[in-house]
């Protein structure tokens, strides 16, 4: 490894950069794993899919800071030899911002490509299929991308927000921030870019949005997120940052409920027994508004330990806290 990569690797794990997909994975890791993996090419992607609801980081860095992105991509262009990038985006966000980052771009080895599917286009393995023309749905990992991504070669993929960190990171400009998308009853919505170590509490009191009325938040996404009681606030914000305010009496939980799952639903790929037949079991049991909770119990189970990507087992955790809170 050379000084100049060594220099990077050390820089994003002094900075305690964690990925902002949602994963947490830190970064410094995955870009030692890309760079200690021999090949005679590498890909780097940016991954702007951002399919969750009530999501909407990326898409401001794209309007807003673009030109921090593609800084941020072409270091890891720099530190990886033999390498090429795609900004890989939904489909809105391409229409939207293609030629304003074609622009930027000029003539570095970046593609901007826009996703195929859905939800699922997220999951990075996906994200590797569709690159490569292939079937939208996921492999099984191991091997993970930064061993075998795109066409077999290693292949880092790290969130927009994520490059956005790394180019001040490398500037000595970073000040350990993340964004929090802000949705939902809430009297100041959109996109806030604060400290990362705040409490979901203190977010709410920085941003003039502690609600006026009875109410409970989803944190972390607008369709996996957790269940929070106003209680229950002294806790960092996790996942994409995602803020979802809810007025309690005024929701009703298995409408609510009801809308994850027809989320979850349309978004599988149906490859996977666990995912396809847990989802729907469990849609039956909200229009009839009852759960059998043993039954409830089993099905999550088998979600979380048996589904063979990450989205069967983001059902679990907005299901559970729903149960638990909204409905005891």
């Amino acid at each position: 490894m050379s000084n100049k990569n060594k220099k990077i690797i050390s820089k994003l794990k002094t900075a305690g950069l964690f990925g902002r997909g949602g994963a947490n994975f830190p970064t410094y890791l995955k870009w030692q794993m890309v760079l200690s993996t021999p090949a005679k090419k590498k890909y780097i992607v940016a991954n702007g899919s951002e399919g969750e609801p009530n999501t909407s980081k990326d898409g401001f860095i794209l309007a807003n800071h673009p030109a921090k992105l593609i800084a941020g991509i072409k270091i890891a262009l720099d530190t990886f030899e033999n390498s090429e990038a795609y900004i890989y985006l939904r489909k809105d966000y391409y229409k939207k911002y293609k030629l304003k980052l074609d622009k930027l771009i000029g003539r570095l080895p970046i593609t901007v490509f826009k996703e195929v599917g859905g939800y699922l286009s997220g999951e990075e393995t996906t994200l590797c299929q569709e690159i490569e023309g292939q079937i939208h749905r996921p492999r099984i990992k191991p091997p993970f991308p930064s061993q075998a991504g795109i066409f077999g070669l290693p292949t880092l993929i790290n969130n927009i927000e994520t490059f956005y960190c790394i180019a001040q990171i490398d500037r000595n400009q970073y000040k350990k921030t993340r964004f929090y998308t802000i949705s939902g009853q809430a009297k100041h919505l959109g996109v806030f870019e604060l400290p990362l170590d705040l409490t979901i509490h203190q977010v709410l009191e920085k941003t003039n949005n502690w609600p006026s009325f009875n109410f409970f938040l989803q944190v972390g996404g607008g369709a996996s997120g957790e269940i929070f009681l106003s209680s229950e606030l002294d806790k960092p914000v996790e996942g994409s940052g995602s803020i979802v305010i809810y007025d309690k009496d005024k929701t009703d939980p298995w409408v609510l409920m009801r809308q994850w799952i027809d989320f979850f639903m349309d978004q599988n790929c149906d490859k996977c027994t666990p995912c396809r037949e847990g989802t729907y079991r469990i849609l039956q049991m909200v229009k009839d508004r009852l759960f059998d909770e043993k039954v409830l119990d089993d099905l999550l189970f088998v979600l979380e330990h048996t589904s063979f990507c990450a989205l069967g087992k983001m059902v679990v955790t907005p299901l559970r806290s729903a149960v638990d809170k909204l409905l005891k």
